[in-house]
């Protein structure tokens, strides 16, 4: 089992859903960016997941582009990367993954990408706009290196597509909630809970949910039926106006969404 995976378990085991935390490498300077991420692990986060900055963030909300423009403005570059993982990972015990879009990979060198990774100590890779039929490569790196291929399930996938996106994944399924940009939302899409039902039908038992979410209680709603609650934004806006102590009051907050023992555990 990888880490990611057995992060999740112990959090089910003990009687929660597991919580990953989305924070952007260099925002608002490196070094604050990696007390940043310990911060998450040290408030109740289950899986810290960093997204390096891109020039062309299409996935990404305004306030996770702010931030990330931000980071390549005061100078990131990708080795930055690669040190704020070791220095994180050396820290924490927590499980970090890299969400990343798929070219800065590419120029990087797959397999040198994926070395690095393993040598700084992730444990995986979320590819947000690369499919399993398109990643032969990474699949094979990630075999090689043992990290967590991570992919993308949303509400309009095919039943076709959510089988080779259950084959391939491991870790987790990153599970969108709604078609569109990242960001907070007063409602979560329904669409989100039938995508888990689809996904539990093609055999996958590790559905985390991202996009939108930005409170306990929606974390408290999402983990009424998947294994996982994604919050990138909420964390981002928290650390933007509140610094390293407002981020752990956040993290706290939301960390208190998710036990299960108060509601009737739905995910099986």
């Amino acid at each position: 089992m990888s880490r990611v995976e057995d992060a999740i378990r112990r959090a089910n085991d003990d009687g929660r859903g597991a919580f990953v935390g989305y924070l952007p490498v260099g925002y608002p300077d490196l070094d604050t960016s990696i007390r940043a991420a310990i911060t998450l692990a040290e408030n109740g986060v289950d899986v810290i997941e960093l997204g390096p900055p891109y020039s062309d963030p299409v996935m990404d909300g305004p306030l996770i582009q702010e931030a990330t423009q931000a980071a390549l403005a005061a100078g990131y570059r990708t080795k930055d990367l690669f040190t704020a993982l070791r220095t994180i990972t050396a820290a924490t015990d927590v499980p970090v993954v890299v969400m990343t879009y798929w070219n800065p990979v590419a120029q990087y060198g797959v397999d040198r990408y994926a070395d690095d990774l393993l040598a700084a100590g992730a444990s995986g890779l979320i590819t947000p706009d690369i499919t399993p039929d398109a990643a032969a490569d990474w699949i094979a790196a990630s075999k090689r290196t043992g990290l967590d291929r991570i992919f993308l399930a949303a509400p309009t996938s095919t039943d076709e597509r959510l089988d080779l996106v259950a084959d391939s994944s491991t870790g987790f399924i990153y599970t969108v909630s709604t078609m569109g940009i990242t960001g907070e939302r007063a409602e979560l899409d329904k669409a989100a809970r039938t995508l888990v039902a689809r996904l539990r039908e093609h055999g996958d038992n590790r559905a985390c949910v991202g996009i939108g979410i930005s409170t306990a209680d929606q974390i408290a709603s999402v983990l009424e039926y998947a294994d996982g609650a994604i919050v990138g934004t909420a964390l981002v806006r928290a650390l933007r106006d509140g610094g390293l102590g407002g981020l752990a009051a956040t993290t706290r907050a939301l960390a208190a969404g998710t036990p299960l023992s108060t509601r009737s555990d739905q995910r099986n």
